[in-house]
């Protein structure tokens, strides 16, 4: 069997066509599969694939380290392997009678391995069935004819000699790929390959394929003649929408027996340049620092173009097509050919005379060729961003302002500034220091950062006794560093003289606050200190100043106007709530003559001594004892409070006063410490439950000493066994007798009784309500019940009715003719109508049964009432009720009435009987 094909050379990717996208250096193959045609005289020990032949048909390598080390071998002992990637033939016994696939190796020096395959077949192979002439013949059309014919594919197979009785073996191999240009105009369908099978003269054999393309979506692209086994094109291919198909071919024979192995058909589209590139952006934005040197870089533009870029279709050019502004030359940029990267190629980029650049970039495919290729285009925007090109220039050599003394937080001059970088950004904001004249700190300067002016604010008040003026030397610098090369203008520094304005200062306490000390109680009229002020107004006429009291809490002193002397208008009291920690303060005020005048003011703080004017008191008032003793010990702890201090207070001396005698037989006390001391019952002694009145003498520990004689009301009381009052004890101290103790008590339980009687009886009186039996039987209560009668009687018998009238009539025709069932008429009658005085709307005041058949005569009387003047028919009810009648209407209104049969109506009435009826109540 021979298998044969006539293609171009052609390579399939690792990735079925994808475009490669170019990116950081890949080692390995350029391409994963190449096929090859070659002819057969390059087989006599000639290069294959060399880097002589056409550029196309190089077999490229690159470890990305320069290829160092290499080395290629080739899987078929046939054809070797140069060192520069050539495959050649090593001996003359190479022949391609067959396609022969061949697989190169590449080993690294670091053991790195990377394979590639590669096909060889003849492009001008015969079949067995032609003959030389017809090869001859063939070859002569073959150079007459544009067009090579569709070659044809033998299934590989058995049993047919090829040269001198060697027999092929059976075996499977790879056919080379078809190739297909995209965009084809036809004639469709288009031949591409003829699929032959060896047997088929033997036997009758069907061919079919299989594949994306043929039985597979897309369907139909693809088809084959069944009995000639020529394959066709049906439609134009797309190489963007699918750049290769993978199809196999199937022979059998008319039973559906496989006759040969499957076969793999490869068929690559072909690309054509039939995309242009395209932008991502149709504007890109970019920017580079003024001042920057030729070839700096810029910003990257990029355009892609959906055709194969392995192939001069799909490989991008960029070129700048115009440029605006021109300045300072038509040509301040230029972008790299192949990467899109646009770089400064002249000096000159200043943002204060042109601030943006705008860039027409065009992109062409055909590596560039504008005679072929297709272009597109998008507009790059460059904005030149500003350096510190330009320091700041003051508007003056010399500024000048004037500040009133003693006033902080004005501002007394305004410097003016110009720059010319990016306002209010770093390169434009200004910061002023003042590098001379102000030793002390008085000023400042704050940058306005609207206006980047300097204002000169003052920050520590001024004196104009000390300083009339002041000569500032001020420099100003901006917030960025000044670029590199950009030397700082003399108009950078300035001077600034400020004028002290003098005003007329407060006079002032040069000792402030004053601090004084003096004892306590000292009478009024007694003179303490002179609290004087000075004027700081050394330069200006002599001043007066009058003094005044501002605030004296406790109205103790007083103040001479001329002089400032202080005297005392009241005693002074160390104890007075207007004394903290012993010292009194007052506050005056110093006041000039000057023009506006003005005050100061001035605190005197006056430390008071204490003297022994407070006798000691004793704390607490009231206690309670028991008026037995449990234990040993049983009293009162006392103590004893003095305004005064040390010395004038404790240690204190307790004692009990000779009279009245009692005092001191019945009670004791005794010192605990210099400040406590305890009263106590003596031993054995008993006092009836009751208020006592104890008198305590007490002394201080002052020069002289000073005592008081306080009264300590003390109950006693029964205690219990823990020593504490019980409940009738304390009522029993209280002052009340036994007696009268037990009538209290009769007297709350009484009250408690009677209300626990109150609380019974009124819960017992609820009980009984509720409880409580109806008047009648509750079977016969018709109160909110549904009642059922068994009977509906017979009538009103006191109705002097006619009651044939109710029963069935038998000779009016009109009723007669109503439809079965129908036992009413009621028409309103065709005449017209009367009009018939208005009935009165107010009840007759008269009796209520002259009222009712007064209006019964008026509704018989009007014809245009229900029912119309029309007999209405009802059922007959019977001739009796066994209730007879309730009706009174025809009963005089005056005179007692008898109701004494309503007795006999049954338990219902029995409410009504009882009422009217004069019967038994229950």
């Amino acid at each position: 069997m021979v298998l044969c094909c006539t293609v171009m050379l052609t390579a399939m990717s690792r990735n079925n066509g994808e475009h490669a996208s170019k990116g950081p250096c890949q080692p390995g193959f350029s391409q994963s599969f190449y096929s090859v045609l070659i002819s057969r005289d390059v087989l006599q020990g000639q290069g294959i694939l060399k880097d002589t032949t056409v550029s196309s048909q190089k077999v490229k390598f690159d470890d990305c380290m320069g290829n160092e080390g290499v080395v290629f071998q080739s899987s078929n002992p046939l054809f070797g392997v140069r060192t520069d990637g050539s495959i050649f033939a090593q001996r003359e016994g190479a022949n391609l009678d067959e396609p022969v696939q061949l697989k190169l190796t590449a080993s690294g020096p670091h053991t790195h391995v990377w394979e590639t395959m590669v096909q060889l077949a003849l492009i001008d192979l015969p079949s067995p069935q032609q003959t030389e002439n017809e090869v001859i013949a063939g070859r002569k059309e073959k150079k007459e004819a544009v067009q090579i014919p569709p070659p044809v594919i033998m299934f590989p197979g058995s049993g047919h000699n090829i040269t001198k009785g060697l027999r092929r073996q059976k075996r499977d191999w790879v056919i080379p790929p078809i190739n297909v240009a995209e965009n084809s105009r036809g004639p469709f369908p288009q031949m591409l390959v003829s699929i032959r099978s060896d047997q088929d003269q033997d036997i009758s054999i069907r061919y079919s394929i299989t594949g994306v393309g043929a039985d597979q979506p897309p369907n139909e692209v693809f088809s084959i003649d069944p009995v000639l086994g020529k394959m066709f094109v049906t439609k134009p291919l797309d190489r963007e929408h699918r750049s290769s198909y993978h199809l196999r071919a199937h022979a059998v024979d008319m039973n559906g027996n496989q006759v040969e192995n499957p076969i793999d058909l490869y068929i690559f589209v072909i690309d054509m340049n039939d995309n242009r590139p395209e932008f991502k952006n149709q504007v890109y934005n970019g920017s580079v620092d003024e001042g920057s040197k030729p070839g700096t870089y810029v910003m990257h533009l990029s355009a892609f173009d959906a055709d194969d870029n392995t192939t001069a279709n799909g490989m991008v050019r960029y070129r700048i097509l115009s440029q605006t502004p021109h300045s300072p030359i038509p040509n301040m940029f230029t972008i790299n050919s192949e990467t899109g990267d646009i770089v400064t190629v002249a000096p000159g980029l200043d943002r204060e005379k042109v601030s943006q650049y705008t860039i027409i970039v065009q992109a062409t495919d055909m590596e560039g060729n504008l005679n072929f290729g297709l272009s597109n285009t998008a507009t790059a925007i460059i904005t030149v961003t500003d350096i510190n090109d330009n320091p700041p220039m003051l508007t003056s050599r010399t500024f000048s302002g004037e500040v009133p003394e003693n006033r902080v937080d004005v501002v007394v001059a305004n410097l003016t500034v110009i720059d010319a970088d990016q306002p209010h950004s770093p390169n434009w904001n200004a910061i002023y220091r003042i590098i001379s004249g102000d030793p002390s700190g008085h000023f400042t300067i704050r940058t306005d950062p609207i206006s980047n002016d300097g204002m000169v604010t003052v920050v520590k008040p001024v004196d104009f006794e000390m300083n009339r003026a002041f000569m500032l030397t001020v420099v100003v610098s901006n917030q960025a560093h000044l670029a590199t090369g950009i030397q700082s203008s003399l108009q950078s520094t300035a001077g600034v003289t400020i004028s002290v304005q003098d005003v007329n200062e407060p006079p002032y306490f040069p000792t402030n606050p004053k601090h004084i000390r003096f004892e306590e109680g000292v009478p009024a009229g007694t003179s303490l200190t002179t609290f004087s002020a000075s004027d700081p107004d050394r330069l200006q006429m002599q001043q007066i100043i009058r003094y005044s009291k501002l605030n004296d809490p406790a109205d103790w002193l007083s103040i001479n106007r001329s002089n400032g002397q202080i005297v005392t208008t009241a005693m002074l009291d160390r104890e007075s709530v207007y004394v903290k920690n012993n010292i009194y303060e007052a506050t005056f005020l110093a006041t000039d003559n000057g023009s506006p005048a003005a005050s100061g003011t001035g605190t005197l703080q006056i430390y008071l001594i204490d003297i022994n004017d407070n006798p000691p008191a004793l704390i607490p008032k009231e206690s309670q004892i028991c008026e037995r003793t449990y234990r040993s010990i049983n009293g009162v702890n006392i103590t004893a409070a003095d305004a005064d201090t040390d010395p004038n207070a404790g240690p204190f001396v307790f004692e009990l006063p000779t009279f009245p005698t009692t005092i001191r037989r019945n009670w004791t006390i005794s010192r605990i410490s210099g400040d406590f001391a305890r009263l106590s019952l003596r031993y054995q002694i008993y006092l009836e439950p009751g208020m006592y009145e104890v008198p305590v003498i007490v002394s201080d520990s002052g020069n002289p000493p000073l005592s008081n004689r306080s009264v300590i009301k003390v109950k006693v009381c029964p205690c219990d066994e823990n020593g504490d009052c019980t409940t009738l004890g304390a009522v029993a101290a209280a002052g009340l007798g036994t007696g009268a103790i037990i009538s209290i008590l009769i007297c709350i339980i009484i009250l408690l009784s009677m209300v626990l009687l109150f609380v019974v009886w009124i819960k017992r009186r609820e009980k009984e309500r509720q409880t409580k039996q109806l008047l009648i039987d509750p079977e016969d209560d018709v109160r909110d019940n549904i009642l059922k009668y068994d009977e509906e009687g017979g009538g009103e018998e006191d109705q002097d009715y006619d009651l044939s009238q109710l029963q069935q009539p038998d000779s009016l025709e009109h009723i007669i003719s109503k439809p079965p069932g129908v036992r009413r008429v009621d028409e309103r009658p065709i005449i017209p109508e009367s009009q018939y005085p208005i009935r009165p709307v107010v009840p007759h005041p008269g009796d209520i049964g002259d009222f009712i058949h007064e209006g019964l005569r008026a509704a018989d009387n009007d014809p245009t009432a229900p029912p119309y003047d029309s007999l209405l028919v009802f059922d007959y009810e019977g001739s009796g009720s066994t209730a007879g009648s309730v009706s009174s209407l025809n009963s005089s209104s005056t005179g007692d009435q008898d109701y004494d049969y309503l007795n006999d109506w049954g338990p219902r009435f029995k409410k009504l009987a009882d009422m009217y009826g004069g019967g038994d109540d229950d």
